[in-house]
């Protein structure tokens, strides 16, 4: 019996153990299969999201296509109206009558003697003609390469203050040689007459004072605009105007007190409280009248593209959309970058720098947090939320909630996109979570400590809900967010491992586990749900892993931030033996993203973003300066430019192609460039006084000159080629003759100050740094503005100034760069500080006066802007203080540069 018992315990027990192991073995088949079901739900949401976008984006061509459609038949619909309405008698058209056509024509009579004026363009005043088509060289033909798939989207008002703050680009195919690209077809405006103020407009023109809009209303069918008195507009949706007593329009004005002396016909301006005094030109000392109001010009600017990325200081701000654009950012500007069609869409509803970029789930939505700006009302740090298509604002977040500037952004993805996580920089590094499709503020669920350290990094996870992982300085966080709202952080224990300075970017791989690269150049990997180390990859790079991108076959792709890098490994983390080195002179590697098929897309520390695989490497396609760009000089007969900055790079750019032509390190940090007349040198001067001459064409170095140690603030060549100017910052300004073919340069003589001998010892020439010069249209008179608010005249050939500087009132000038001038006393608003507004610009007809002020803004005045009350358009895009800006030699563009934020905007004059 007992031998039957024992028998029956021992078949018992392999039954169990037999059970035990089919358990185990069913357990490890379900795991396997809910993770295969994982996977395969992840990749249907991608299909499915990929379908959406691809829909919302042929919707939006549709839309498109049927619009122009619409235009284009009430286009023609109004000229056959106008042609049966306006019968022909004798070969003319009958103009038709208006009440103010006498007044009118009284006006032009009045004002005959003024029209003279050779640049005035009548800005200032009563009547005004309207632009005339841009001058074009005749051996350029309309460009026949541009693509026919995509033309013009969602077209920006030119302001920060639209409803959609989008603009929109499309730009040639790049040819092999950028100079050789035709320039685009001119589009010639109609005439249109502006009624003059009332003469008793004073308490009008106050009125005006205060910001409103002006509101153009249909076009009569005469075909003329009446530019009607101001209303506050209401009808934004900027958060510009949440802090203003009243919405703000892109046409301003701002007072001055000023003195005019009829007798002695001289203008006193005060700047500071230091006067400078002003000589109007003969035609406007019997006419001018202070209390009159200069209009705005008709023309105006919308971003036509941006040059430019920010790479040196963020990360994780590279995506690719479903419609196959790349999205990144640089300065206040969020560009949709289309590389199969080379063209440009931009969203610019930011008010200052743009820190950080999140994509949510659907790939439709683009979250991104701003900086905190200068001016606490118009720059407080924030979120928007907008939609990528379309590049309308759906949810504005935060205003007011966050202490600092917003360095991190991630949209849940487990619960597809509910909710939001941020970080902002202060010094406790708060993390908060919002609930963002409540209202158009969201709802802010949560907020606590995050790190007194450096956070560089937060992603939600990918499978689990409410995990949310952060990483910085010496330290990695996983966080749980409870039901109730509630967050709870455990710390990354590295236990006897080394512990790295900094823990730079996470990722996570198709089992769920957590990946982070460091600064010591490894891969750590923290298994789903720990926070504990299992296994350690060493030295896989030489520095830090800035960036690393888990690929859909589940691979993964890491970047070096020092060793220029790209390593590929599998699965498990072991390598392919496929890499990629990126050239030196591009920066190391700051971000790694997917792009199309097998592409990659990399963002560089030195602001490039190049693509490409690692079988036939990476080209660059963005490429910008890595510093202040502060010298900018348009070509005289081509469409192209030069920019110069503080990184020591010389680069060329064509701005029909919207490439770059050729870039060059010059050893030396550069202050300012300029062209010669016929174009095929270049003079960059120097921020150690050095002065340089390069051929535009083979970048050969000809000659250079060293002229003090101080900074060269502006070179200008006269408009005969025989002489070039070099304003320093010591004061001075050199002259020097060129000889024929701009090769060689001798010094004439040195402009400075001296004091002359006599009766009374009287100072002579600047008593403090150059900013800006310009020549006479015969080159023989030089104007200049210095740092203490001086407007003073020399003659160049002898070096000497021209005390009385009355009788140059009626001087033509080649150029209008000196801000300080009677032609831009209407460009000071009330109250400004000397150093508020950088740089201006005439166009080449005479017609616009454009500025870049300290402020990051650009605006656009009707030239001559004399009047103390000059409307203008103001624009958007840079979040630093625009250093230079100035009209190509068509003036069909405007370009302008941009300082701490290293951006080159382009912008089309319509």
């Amino acid at each position: 019996m007992r031998a039957v018992n024992g028998d029956e315990e021992g078949t018992a027990d392999n039954v169990y153990q037999e059970m035990d192991e089919m358990l185990e073995c069913e357990t490890g088949s379900l795991v396997g299969r809910v993770t295969d079901l994982e996977r395969q739900s992840l990749a249907q949401r991608d299909e499915i999201v990929c379908l959406r976008a691809t829909l919302a984006d042929a919707l939006r061509r549709i839309a498109q296509l049927e619009g122009r459609d619409r235009r284009e038949d009430d286009r023609i619909d109004r000229r056959a109206d106008r042609s049966l309405s306006s019968p022909i008698r004798n070969g003319h058209v009958p103009q038709r009558s208006s009440p103010a056509a006498g007044s009118q024509k009284d006006l032009r009579l009045r004002q005959s003697s003024v029209t003279s004026y050779r640049h005035s363009s009548g800005s200032s005043l009563d009547i005004r003609d309207s632009a005339a088509s841009p001058r074009r060289p005749s051996s350029y033909t309309p460009p026949s390469q541009l693509p026919q798939r995509r033309s013009v989207h969602y077209q920006s008002t030119g302001s920060l203050h639209s409803d959609s703050p989008s603009s929109s680009s499309v730009s040639p195919v790049p040819s092999p040689s950028p100079r050789a690209t035709p320039l685009p077809v001119s589009r010639s405006l109609s005439t249109k007459i502006i009624g003059p103020p009332q003469s008793s407009s004073l308490r009008r023109a106050k009125r005006w004072s205060s910001t409103g809009d002006f509101i153009h209303p249909p076009p009569s069918p005469g075909g003329t605009t009446q530019l009607t008195s101001p209303r506050l507009s209401t009808s934004t949706k900027s958060l510009f105007n949440l802090f203003k007593p009243s919405a703000l329009s892109n046409v301003k004005h701002g007072t001055r007190s000023m003195q005019y002396n009829e007798e002695e016909g001289t203008i006193t301006m005060y700047l500071r409280g230091r006067p400078v005094l002003l000589f109007p030109p003969t035609p406007f000392m019997e006419s001018y009248d202070l209390h009159k109001v200069s209009t705005p010009p008709q023309s105006k600017l919308k971003l036509d593209w941006v040059y430019g990325y920010r790479g040196r200081d963020c990360r994780s701000n590279l995506h690719l959309l479903p419609t196959g654009e790349i999205v990144y950012f640089v300065a206040a500007v969020v560009v949709l970058y289309n590389p199969e069609e080379h063209s440009q869409r931009h969203y610019i509803g930011h008010t200052d720098d743009v820190k950080c970029i999140a994509i949510h789930p659907n790939k439709l939505l683009v979250a991104t947090g701003q900086v905190s700006g200068t001016d606490r009302r118009d720059a407080l740090p924030h979120i928007r939320i907008w939609n990528s298509v379309s590049l309308t604002t759906n949810h504005i977040i935060g205003t007011g909630e966050f202490d600092g500037s917003i360095c991190c952004l991630s949209f849940s993805k487990a619960d597809g996109g509910n909710l939001l996580c941020a970080i902002d920089e202060t010094s406790d590094h708060n993390i908060s979570i919002w609930d963002w499709q409540k209202g158009d503020r969201g709802m802010k669920l949560t907020e606590t400590k995050c790190s007194v350290d450096t956070v560089v990094c937060a992603e939600w996870h990918p499978l689990e809900r409410n995990q949310i992982v952060t990483c910085g300085k010496a330290h990695i966080s996983f966080w749980s967010l409870d039901n109730g709202g509630m967050l709870y952080k455990r710390m990354g224990v590295f236990e006897n491992r080394d512990k790295p300075k900094y823990v730079t970017c996470v990722a996570f791989n198709q089992n769920g586990d957590v990946l982070t690269g460091d600064s010591n150049g490894n891969i750590i990997v923290w298994a789903r749900g720990t926070n504990t180390i299992s296994r350690l990859v060493r030295n896989m790079h030489d520095g830090s892993i800035f960036s690393m991108c888990v690929l859909k076959d589940g691979t993964v792709v890491t970047g070096g931030g020092k060793d220029g890098r790209i390593l590929h490994f599998d699965a498990s983390l072991n390598l392919t033996g496929e890499e990629a080195q990126i050239e030196g002179h591009f920066g190391g590697i700051r971000t790694v993203s997917e792009g199309r098929g097998t592409q990659l897309l990399v963002g560089t520390t030195r602001n490039c973003i190049l693509v490409g695989d690692l079988e036939m490497g990476f080209n660059p396609a963005v490429l910008g300066h890595t510093d202040d760009v502060w010298g900018l000089a348009a070509h005289p007969t081509l469409p192209q430019f030069a920019t110069a900055g503080h990184d020591r790079l010389l680069q060329m750019w064509d701005s029909l192609s919207h490439s770059v032509v050729w870039s060059k390190d010059i050893g030396e940090q550069a202050q300012s460039v300029c062209f010669s007349p016929d174009g095929t040198v270049m003079v960059v001067g120097c921020v150690s006084g050095k002065c340089l001459a390069i051929d535009s064409e083979t970048r050969e170095l000809y000659t250079h000159h060293s002229d003090g140690s101080e900074p060269l603030q502006v070179v200008r060549f006269s408009p005969d080629g025989s002489l070039l100017a070099i304003g320093s910052r010591d004061n001075s300004i050199y002259i020097y003759q060129v000889n024929e073919d701009a090769t060689k340069y001798s010094r004439v003589g040195r402009c400075m100050q001296n004091r002359t001998r006599g009766r009374r010892v009287k100072s002579m020439g600047h008593s403090s740094f150059i900013t800006h010069l310009d020549w006479s249209v015969d080159s023989q008179y030089l104007r200049s503005n210095s740092g203490d608010y001086e407007l003073l005249y020399w003659n160049p050939g002898i070096c000497r100034q021209i005390p009385k500087s009355s009788v140059l009132r009626d001087v033509d000038w080649s150029t209008h760069s000196c801000i300080i001038s009677f032609e831009t006393i209407g460009v000071w608003p009330e109250g400004a500080d000397g150093t508020d507004i950088n740089n201006c610009t005439r166009s080449g007809d005479g017609k616009l006066l454009a500025t870049g002020d300290d402020f990051g803004k650009v605006k656009l005045f009707s030239y001559p802007a004399c009047q103390p009350k000059s409307l203008f358009h103001v624009y958007a895009g840079h979040s630093s203080h625009v250093t230079n800006v100035s009209f190509l030699q068509d003036d069909t563009r405007l370009v302008s540069t941009g300082g701490n934020d290293t951006s080159v905007l382009q912008w089309v004059v319509n």
